[in-house]
Parts: C-alpha cells; structure tokens; sequence
C-alpha cells in the first residue's frame, strides 16, 4: 500500500491543514461553515457542497429534483439518500418522480 504525501497548505483565513489532494478546500473553514441545523447539517461535506453549488438550500427546491438527477451531482453519493428522503419527509415533501 503506498500513500499520498502530505502538503502543508494555508488557506486565505490562515488555517494551516495538510492535503495530499489538488482538492483547495479547507477543512476548518469547512467545519465553521457547517450548519448546526436543519437537513443540510445532517450530510457529509462533499454532499452538502454538493446541493449548494447547485443552488439547492431549501427542501422545497429540493423536491424539485429527482433522486437520480441528485446523484449525478458531484459528491453525492448514495448513503445520503436516506437523509434527504427523511428530511423531505418531514416537511410533507417527497423527491420529483
């Protein structure tokens, strides 16, 4: 098994954070900027980046979407399904057929 190395990187608040991906995004500006609310805090980083660069902040426009045009999204994957589904639930909501 080989590993990646890790690069010490800073972002532009100045946290320092070691990477071995191309990835730029910080992981304690991430954690800061995580709900601590509603279905949005409920899903991983990727997934909920996922539904914002997409514009998709509310479960109402979230129903508008499919499951399947969901997972297309890059860093949607399946496990947040279930989330998603119990969310719109919740809010008398369901996924667009």
């Amino acid at each position: 098994m080989t590993t990646s190395k890790k690069n010490l990187r800073t972002c532009e608040k100045g946290h320092k954070y070691y990477k071995s991906s191309e990835c730029p995004t910080c992981p304690v500006c991430e954690q800061e900027r995580k709900p601590d609310t509603g279905y949005l805090s409920l899903l991983s980083a990727p997934a909920r980046r996922a539904l914002e660069n997409n514009g998709i902040t509310s479960l109402h426009r979230l129903s508008t979407y499919s499951e399947k045009e969901i997972l297309k999204f890059h860093g949607m994957g399946p496990a947040s399904l279930p989330k998603l589904r119990d969310a719109l639930e919740a809010g008398g909501l369901s996924f667009k057929d």
